[in-house]
């Protein structure tokens, strides 16, 4: 993601990465498979813990993302490494199924609002790869219009969410948990492709590897 300079490339690439990195599809169905036997009142405090926690966690990454990485001592790159390390883990339980959707407990066993803020809020809704752009944007930013745009476009993806969540507690129910199922295992196969893509551009940022076209 280049970011010295604004463009319709730029702002589509970060539309795309955030509507992966903070969208609605990784933690749609975990959410699901987590509140199935919840109440509905219930189900909407767990997906406004969920959303309030992702966004929280989110704008202070923004905000707090290029003091973290001199602070800690890393770069953007070993970021990159660890968060394509981190999502080939989360595409892999996708494709290969896990036993509850919701770590080692069962979803029943849980305090519904700390199945809210994990792993729902953190790695599902907000993964690995929209705090790659949130920490990115954040240190390497060359302007304040850059960060202006990813706020602009992070507020769309945030409202995204609420939209598409609030639709799901509704119909519930009633949707197909076979054909979700079908397209989280489809979508797992991509998240897999984009996490080897964040690890190699982490290694070529910090010199480890060259990618032609880089």
């Amino acid at each position: 993601m280049e970011l010295e300079s604004l463009n319709a490339t730029f702002v589509i690439d970060t539309f795309l990465l955030l509507l992966i990195g903070i969208g609605p599809k990784i933690a749609l169905v975990p959410f699901l498979e987590a509140t199935r036997q919840m109440p509905q009142a219930t189900q909407r405090r767990v997906l406004r813990k969920m959303l309030i926690t992702a966004a929280t966690v989110a704008v202070l990454l923004l905000i707090l993302g290029g003091l973290l990485t001199r602070l800690l001592h890393f770069s953007p790159g070993a970021l990159g490494v660890a968060s394509g390390i981190i999502l080939l883990i989360i595409a892999t339980t996708m494709v290969l199924g896990q036993s509850n959707g919701n770590g080692s407990r069962p979803a029943e066993d849980r305090d519904p609002m700390q199945l809210a803020v994990f792993p729902l809020a953190v790695p599902y809704l907000l993964n690995p790869a929209g705090i790659v752009v949130l920490v990115t944007a954040s240190a390497e930013a060359a302007s304040v219009a850059v960060v202006a745009v990813v706020v602009g476009i992070l507020i769309v993806i945030l409202a995204l969410d609420v939209v598409v969540f609030r639709w799901a507690v509704q119909v519930s129910s009633h949707l197909d948990a076979s054909r979700m199922l079908v397209t989280e295992k489809v979508f797992g196969f991509l998240l897999a492709a984009l996490a080897v893509q964040l690890a190699l551009n982490g290694l070529s940022d910090v010199g480890v590897i060259h990618l032609t076209g880089h």
